[in-house]
């Protein structure tokens, strides 16, 4: 597969989603282990349905996280509710196998995504949203230069417990210079 390097960082490009790729996103989608962190493991994604998403949704800021070193995708990031009047979006993110994980790989796909956000969409206001047990994301949203904003307490649940939705969100004067 070929990527497109939009926006490239040290160990890690952001490339225009690409519909080759619509059979590791499936993948992806349908292991709990991916899922449950997105508050989606109860979907099933089909194939079908997965290329239909990736044909509709090429006007929209959705990003593949490919590795510099060997060109290998590892996730996905995006821009969405895009408000451009109040300067105002929200962003996610994942990685999708395990194997890269906790190397640094969110976290500068996230910086990246945020440049451009503030540098080129002219955006002021960046929001996201995480589940409380995700630990792991809240310290790379936190590394990054997210705050708390706020909780919705238990309203999500998964495997017999509830959790909260923990809402960060970062402003283009708090952004960490690199």
């Amino acid at each position: 597969m070929r990527y497109f390097k939009k926006l490239v960082g040290k160990n890690v490009y952001l490339s225009p989603m690409n519909i080759e790729d619509a059979e590791t996103y499936v993948k992806w989608l349908n292991d709990l282990e991916v899922t449950d962190g997105l508050g989606s493991s109860c979907r099933v994604t089909s194939l079908e349905g997965e290329r239909e998403w990736l044909r509709n949704n090429t006007g929209q800021y959705q990003f593949s996280i490919v590795t510099l070193k060997d060109d290998v995708l590892i996730g996905n990031c995006g821009v969405n509710e895009i408000d451009q009047l109040r300067q105002c979006a929200d962003v996610g993110l994942f990685i999708g196998e395990e194997v890269n994980r906790n190397k640094g790989y969110g976290s500068e796909a996230l910086e990246l995504l945020l440049d451009y956000c503030f540098d080129y969409l002219n955006l002021n206001n960046i929001m996201l949203k995480v589940f409380s047990f995700n630990e792991r994301a809240i310290n790379c949203y936190k590394k990054v230069g997210f705050k708390e904003i706020g909780r919705r307490r238990q309203a999500y649940y998964s495997k017999g417990k509830f959790y909260d939705v923990v809402y960060m969100d970062i402003l283009r004067c708090e952004r960490k210079v690199r």
